[in-house]
């Protein structure tokens, strides 16, 4: 059963996240950002699945590359909102620093004046995911655009997004991270931590076996405190990624999930990723 909606469409785009069926629950709208693998160009979720791409990842000789929808693909989801009723759009996307698909959203925006507002997150994965869950939910109150602009402020305060590397191999070569792309020498054989704050992705230390690594991310997320919301992101590692969830001892309002991360940014992360996104509770 869907969610009453407001006058308030929300558009966000594939790296959220989201569950379909909370997608579906909403009426969100997720523009797919592409994934070039071999020279083949497939919308995210399109062509491969999660499960598979991973299972090739470490044997392709050509790192897979990713790239924004066109600024005429979110033209295009605008124009059909506003057919369908829209008198405001909100636009909630990944980090700009990391991704083009903010600046995309943006030009494409400003055709429309005023009626659009479009949101740096600040994050990627279920950390840009929960601001979209929590703007959904505003505008099924009818709050008006102002209001849930700033409730997704406050809530960025909150949001903790936390990775164990495998290997730091793929973000080096992906380019993205300019601390990864010298001086690593040893510590390729390490599992690295990494963090994401205000779009830049910082060095959190790191655990010298997998093992410990499992042990600092169950610590990590005890040290925020209450906690609203939780998900368990991996890149095709369920086996340890449940080993996590039912190590927790959380009281939670909402039920952790337990997602396996979009190609768009286990391409940059490479396999056997461990991480998640929380909510630290309001004080």
């Amino acid at each position: 059963m869907s969610a009453e909606r407001g006058t308030l469409g929300i558009v966000t785009d594939s790296t959220c996240d989201l569950p379909a069926d909370v997608v579906a629950h909403y009426g969100i709208h997720v523009v797919p950002a592409i994934l070039v693998i071999e020279g083949q160009s497939l919308e995210d979720g399109v062509g491969i699945s999660r499960q598979a791409f991973y299972e090739r990842l470490p044997g392709l000789r050509v790192m897979p590359t990713t790239s924004a929808p066109s600024m005429g693909t979110f033209m295009k989801v605008y124009e059909k909102l506003f057919r369908e009723g829209c008198e405001r759009i909100m636009s909630i996307h990944v980090a700009s620093p990391l991704s083009g698909i903010f600046n995309a959203a943006r030009l494409a925006a400003e055709t429309f004046g005023e009626r659009i507002q479009v949101v740096d997150s600040g994050q990627l994965s279920l950390g840009l995911g929960f601001q979209v869950l929590a703007a959904a939910e505003a505008a099924c109150q009818g709050l008006p655009v102002e209001a849930v602009l700033a409730r997704i402020r406050r809530l960025q305060e909150r949001i903790h997004v936390v990775a164990m590397l495998d290997t730091l191999e793929y973000v080096r070569r992906s380019g993205r991270v300019s601390w990864a792309r010298a001086g690593l020498g040893a510590l390729l054989s390490i599992k690295p931590f990494v963090g994401l704050k205000d779009g830049r992705v910082l060095r959190l230390g790191e655990a010298r076996t997998r093992r410990k690594g499992l042990e600092r991310l169950v610590e990590m997320l005890s040290e925020l405190g209450p906690l609203e919301r939780v998900a368990i992101l991996h890149t095709h590692a369920e086996n340890d990624a449940r080993r996590i969830l039912d190590s927790l001892d959380l009281s939670l309002r909402h039920a952790p999930w337990l997602v396996n991360v979009t190609t768009i940014i286990g391409a940059h992360l490479g396999p056997n990723a461990l991480g998640f996104a929380a909510v630290a509770a309001e004080r």
